[in-house]
């Protein structure tokens, strides 16, 4: 991906000296993609959207948690009242010695998630920091390095592996029914016997998730089965069979047509364009060398 736009320090920071800023988006429109002089925590609220990450798509909605390099290129589409908070940072500007590596791990080719328990402490902090970045002198400076630690702290003990391999508290019910759906994409999910497993009230439930995603269920499974369906097209050798299988889809032919209408282009076709792309490249390569 030619990527020619990149974010300035200049832009997003009072100071030279001021370690981090907030940049909120209520809402997030569409933005192309783009890298950073800096390191960024993104954080979404509400509403839902397609990010994309070093080529990889990813579905989002209230709760996913990103951490950036200023290598990392990404960009924000298809959004729907999509409202984030974008936590910038130069870890050469702090000042406490701590190892940063231990409190910010990279994504590594999975999402994070935030516990609603954890949404609600680190929002709180959030708006503290939100204020004392905003100022220069060097008081400010510190607290905000603190309240940057404490938020770090807050995201590590609240978040969990998208795929739910970490135990959830008991109580978070929109969190269990995310970390649920995300690991069992490749079959189907049947929302009825998990409320049943859970004692949780299905009709609840629905009106829980499509106020906090802006989406029901069904269409939230449905847009994760298509990012995924895109990603293995355009990085594996796989059948279209074996795509659509791996995507949760028994007949091949449903999946194409599915797959068809919602991105304009044939699973086939989506899959060509990235071949022809990445041959011009090598064409341009040979030729330059």
């Amino acid at each position: 991906m030619t990527v020619s736009l990149r974010l300035a320090k200049a832009d997003y920071f009072p100071s030279e000296l001021m370690p981090v800023a907030v940049a909120d988006r209520a809402p997030q429109p569409c933005f192309p993609p783009h890298v950073h002089e800096f390191s960024e925590l993104v954080i979404v609220w509400r509403g839902n959207g397609l990010h994309v990450m070093n080529d990889k798509p990813w579905l989002i909605t209230c709760g996913d948690l990103f951490y950036l390099r200023p290598d990392d290129c990404h960009s924000f589409d298809a959004v729907n009242d999509l409202v984030l908070d974008n936590i910038i940072f130069c870890p050469e500007r702090f000042s406490l010695g701590l190892e940063w590596q231990n409190f910010l791990p990279e994504n590594e080719g999975s999402a994070w998630r935030l516990t609603t328990r954890g949404m609600a402490l680190a929002r709180g902090v959030i708006q503290q920091l939100r204020q004392e970045c905003r100022k220069s002198d060097r008081l400010s400076r510190q607290l905000t390095e603190t309240l940057f630690l404490q938020l770090a702290l807050t995201l590590q003990r609240h978040r969990y592996s998208a795929d739910g391999v970490y135990q959830l508290p008991e109580g978070e019910q929109l969190d269990l029914l995310m970390s649920a759906i995300q690991g069992q994409i490749a079959t189907h999910f049947d929302l009825s016997a998990f409320c049943h497993q859970h004692h949780l009230s299905e009709r609840a439930l629905k009106q829980l998730f499509r106020q906090q995603t802006g989406m029901t269920p069904g269409h939230y499974i449905r847009q994760l089965q298509l990012c995924r369906a895109k990603y293995l097209l355009r990085s594996s050798d796989c059948l279209i069979g074996e795509v659509a299988a791996r995507c949760g889809f028994d007949d091949s032919n449903y999946f194409s047509v599915v797959f068809t209408r919602e991105t304009g282009l044939t699973p086939s076709a989506f899959r060509q364009q990235f071949e022809h792309s990445s041959q011009r490249k090598l064409q341009f390569v040979r030729h330059e060398g």
